[in-house]
C-alpha cells in the first residue's frame, strides 16, 4: 500500500470515528462531600492507570494589586510537604509507586494532578488530601522564603532574561485597566513577591484552598463505589470553609488603537497585534479559534504562506485565541526576517484580515480547520490523565459551565461554524481598537511598526 492510500485510509478512519461518535459518551458520577468538595468519577478500564486531578478556583485573577503572584507561589509551596508528608517525599513516594505529577497556574485556576497505577490510587488521594487539609502545620516563613526565591528566579529566566520574554506582561497591562484581574501577570511582580509576608500567604491559603473552592476528578481504572469510599475517608476530615464570592470584574474594553515599543536583547524585531475577544464558551470564542487557524496555523495558512513563503519577509507567524473566563485575547505574532520591517509585515497582516472581512474563507478551508480540531479533540479523549486528558477536562467543564460532561456541546461549537460565521467574527472583533507591540533590538526604536501612541 503506497503512502497516498495510507493517508486516505487514515482519514477515512477518523471520518468514521467522527460520524460514529455523533454523541460522545464520557459517563461520570458526581457527588459533594459535606465540607463542600465537589467530586467527579469517571470509569475507564482501557489501561490500569488512574488520574487524580484537582482544580482550585483560584488563579492570579483572585489576587489584588500589590499582592500578586500568590496563586503561582502556592503551586510551588504545595509540593514542599505537609504535616504527614515530609519535604521531598511527595515526589519520591509517587515515583516509587510508578506515578508522576505536575501542576499549573493561570488567571482563572490552579490545577494539580497525579497519574498513578490503579493500585496506587489511595496514595495519590492521601497526598492531595494532606496538602489540602494539613499544609499550614508544615509551612514556615523559611519555606515560603525559599519558594519565593524560586519563583523570582523563574520570573528572571522565563520573562526578564528571555528574548521577547516581557511581551505578554507588557500586553496584559496595556489591554486591561489596572483594576482588571487580567492586567497583572500570573508570575507576579518582583516587588509584590518581596513584600508578601508570611501572614499574607497563610491568609491566602485559608481563603482559597478549601474544599468548597475545589473540584476533584478521578478518571481511569477505578471501581466507583470503592473510590467514593476512599475519597470520603481521606477528604471528609478537611475543614470546609466558605469559599470566595464570584469575581466582580470590570468590563474589558479598549477605547482606541494603542501602539507600544519594547527594546530588548534580540536580533530581529517582532510584532504582536492583539484584540479583546469573547470569554471562553461565549458566542464568538470558537469562531475566533477558527479565524486563528485560517490566518496563521500551519504552513498552508494564509499569513504563513504569504509572509514566509511567497514574500519571504518574515521568519514566522502564528495566531491564537487565548480564552479566559472573564475575557479573551486574539493575537497575531510575527518575527521579521533580517532586512525587513515590521511596518511591512503589519500591512500584509491587515490586508489579509480586511480580505476575510469582505470575502469569507472557502467552505473547504473552514472544514479543514474544523476537521483538524475534531481530530485533536478526539485524540485528547484517548487519555485519562495529564493536562487536557479526560480527568482534567471534566474539572474544566464543571468549573466553567457547571456540567462535567460538556464534551458534545464543546465540539458542536466548532462543527457548526460556517464561512460566513468566520467573516462575521472578523468584522465584529478585529477592529482598529487593539494593541500593537513592537519588540526591537536595543537602541533601534525606529524599527517599530508605525507610530507609537499612548492611552
Amino acid at each position: 500500500m503506497n503512502r497516498f492510500v495510507i493517508v486516505l485510509a487514515t482519514l477515512a478512519v477518523w471520518s468514521g470515528m467522527a460520524s460514529a461518535q455523533e454523541k460522545i459518551a464520557v459517563p461520570y458520577t458526581r457527588f459533594v462531600l459535606p465540607n463542600g468538595l465537589n467530586v467527579i468519577l469517571h470509569e475507564d478500564h482501557t489501561t490500569a492507570l488512574v488520574s487524580v486531578n484537582i482544580w482550585y478556583n483560584v488563579g492570579s485573577g483572585r489576587e489584588k494589586p500589590g499582592r500578586t503572584g500568590f496563586a503561582h507561589l502556592f503551586e510551588h509551596i504545595l509540593f514542599e510537604g505537609s504535616e504527614n508528608v515530609p519535604e521531598g517525599k511527595f515526589d519520591e513516594w509517587l515515583e516509587a509507586a510508578g506515578g508522576n505529577n505536575n501542576g499549573s497556574t493561570n488567571s482563572d485556576r490552579t490545577n494539580y494532578w497525579e497519574n498513578v497505577p490503579s493500585n496506587a490510587l489511595e496514595l495519590a488521594l492521601f497526598l492531595e488530601s494532606d496538602r489540602m487539609g494539613h499544609l499550614l502545620g508544615a509551612m514556615s516563613p523559611d519555606k515560603v522564603d525559599g519558594q519565593r526565591d524560586v519563583v523570582k528566579n523563574e520570573r528572571r529566566q522565563s520573562y526578564e532574561n528571555r528574548p521577547y520574554g516581557m511581551a505578554f506582561l507588557t500586553l496584559d497591562s496595556a489591554m486591561y485597566a489596572p483594576d482588571h484581574p487580567y492586567s497583572w501577570p500570573t508570575i507576579g511582580s518582583m516587588e509584590d513577591l518581596s513584600a508578601a509576608s508570611f501572614e499574607d500567604v497563610v491568609e491566602f491559603f485559608r481563603k482559597y484552598y478549601v474544599p468548597s473552592n475545589a473540584s476533584l476528578s478521578i478518571a481511569g481504572d477505578i471501581n466507583p463505589d470503592e473510590t467514593r469510599r476512599l475519597v470520603e475517608h481521606w477528604f471528609s476530615d478537611v475543614a470546609g470553609g466558605e469559599g470566595p464570592a464570584p469575581i466582580d470584574a470590570p468590563v474589558a474594553f479598549l477605547r482606541q488603537e494603542k501602539r507600544m515599543v519594547l527594546e530588548d536583547r534580540v536580533q530581529l524585531p517582532r510584532i504582536y497585534m492583539c484584540w479583546l475577544t469573547p470569554p471562553i464558551y461565549a458566542p464568538g470564542d470558537a469562531e475566533m479559534d477558527v479565524v486563528a487557524s485560517v490566518l496563521a496555523r500551519g504552513k498552508t495558512s494564509r499569513l504563513y504562506r504569504r509572509l514566509v513563503y511567497e514574500m519571504e519577509i518574515a521568519q514566522d507567524v502564528l495566531a491564537f485565541q487565548g480564552s479566559g473566563s472573564l475575557s479573551s485575547q486574539f493575537c497575531i505574532i510575527s518575527t521579521a526576517r533580517a532586512g525587513h520591517e515590521l511596518t511591512e509585515i503589519e500591512s500584509v497582516i491587515q490586508e489579509e484580515i480586511d480580505r476575510l472581512a469582505i470575502e469569507p474563507p472557502s467552505a473547504r478551508e473552514v472544514q479543514r480547520v474544523v476537521n483538524q480540531y475534531e481530530v485533536s479533540f478526539l485524540d485528547r479523549l484517548e487519555r485519562v490523565g495529564g493536562f487536557g486528558g479526560k480527568g482534567d477536562q471534566l474539572n474544566a467543564y464543571y468549573t466553567r459551565t457547571g456540567n462535567p460532561d460538556y464534551f458534545n456541546e464543546d465540539l458542536a461549537r466548532y462543527k457548526a461554524i460556517s464561512p460566513t460565521d468566520v467573516r462575521a467574527a472578523i468584522q465584529t472583533f478585529l477592529h482598529d481598537r487593539h494593541v500593537i507591540l513592537s519588540i526591537v533590538p536595543r537602541g533601534k526604536p525606529e524599527l517599530a511598526a508605525g507610530k507609537t501612541t499612548t492611552d
